[in-house]
């Protein structure tokens, strides 16, 4: 029997066209050869011809047209894994270069929400600061829907915050989860007690914190009738707290931004554990190619860090 690896083509590296390469990925990320056509601004014909050259250097199928465009095959599966490790590495050059030659400076911009509690994200800024101290970096702070709607906007490449759905164009990474609890003062009627029937909590004055409140936490008002009765509002997390501990109204608050009055009983969580509203905080990136260098080195290094934590 013939050894396998006798037929494998160790010349193939000189011989390949890497051009077609790119085509046959923008092909598959098309989902077709006529809308890869459009996308590359090329006649349909040479897209095919380009195609079919590349088959004939790995000497297989790699694409099956079908009712809904074209489909991989196993080589065409394997193949496009390495394109894509290909185009990712050739994006990173200038990056990296540049990282290499100390010749890194700029500005990295981060918009977020207010109070995020991460070891991971502090952890990245010191260390991203002490490698590259010519890079300045600036943190916005704002309203979840705010942030959103910046980086959609592309005023910002690098967000922190909340998302009840999934958005196209962005990418989602988990930071942490934050659970929030319904607080009041220590000279509130209701402190030191747990409430159990939240619609007995509906004549009650809240502190509510308007565009920056979570969904989750708009649900739960509003199935319970929350919140009707209004006597302050803020819609910075700290502010809200303020107001809180200053007796205004009750509200509802990050656990972790009230633990620092809590410790100091100055506010008094009331619900039960079981029913604090909890969800994901994500650090949030543009799917783009075009990325300048600082943003880029900060976004590599976070994200090794939070993809390097233990799998709980």
């Amino acid at each position: 029997m013939t050894d396998p690896a006798a037929r494998i083509d160790r010349n193939f590296a000189a011989r390949v066209d890497w051009n077609l390469l790119r085509t046959f990925v923008e092909i598959v990320r098309a989902g077709g050869i006529g809308a890869a056509a459009r996308k590359l601004n090329r006649q349909q014909p040479t897209i095919s011809v380009a195609l079919k050259r590349l088959e004939d250097h790995v000497g297989t199928q790699l694409l099956r047209r079908s009712a809904s465009g074209v489909e991989l095959t196993v080589a065409g599966r394997a193949l496009l894994l390495i394109g894509e490790e290909m185009f990712e590495a050739a994006r990173m050059v200038p990056h990296q270069m540049a990282q290499a030659m100390k010749q890194v400076e700029g500005l990295v911009r981060i918009q977020m929400i207010s109070s995020i509690v991460s070891p991971e994200f502090d952890e990245a800024i010191a260390t991203f600061r002490r490698r590259y101290p010519a890079i300045l970096i600036e943190l916005r702070v704002s309203p979840w829907r705010q942030v959103l709607e910046s980086l959609e906007r592309g005023e910002v490449e690098i967000g922190v915050g909340y998302d009840s759905g999934v958005r196209a164009g962005l990418n989602y990474e988990p930071l942490f989860v934050e659970v929030q609890q319904l607080y009041c003062d220590r000279n509130h009627p209701l402190y030191g007690q747990r409430v159990t029937r939240l619609g007995e909590l509906r004549d009650q004055g809240f502190v509510l914190t308007g565009d920056d409140e979570l969904d989750s936490v708009t649900r739960l008002r509003q199935r319970y009738g929350l919140g009707t009765v209004m006597n302050g509002l803020a819609e910075d997390v700290h502010e809200a707290k303020r107001l809180i501990s200053l007796g205004v109204g009750i509200g509802f608050l990050p656990v972790m931004a009230a633990r620092d009055l809590v410790e100091r009983d100055r506010l008094w969580p009331l619900l039960p554990h079981d029913v604090e509203p909890a969800y994901d905080i994500y650090l949030l990136s543009r799917q783009t190619a075009a990325r300048d260098t600082p943003t880029q080195l900060f976004l590599d290094e976070i994200l090794r860090r939070l993809r390097a934590r233990p799998v709980v």
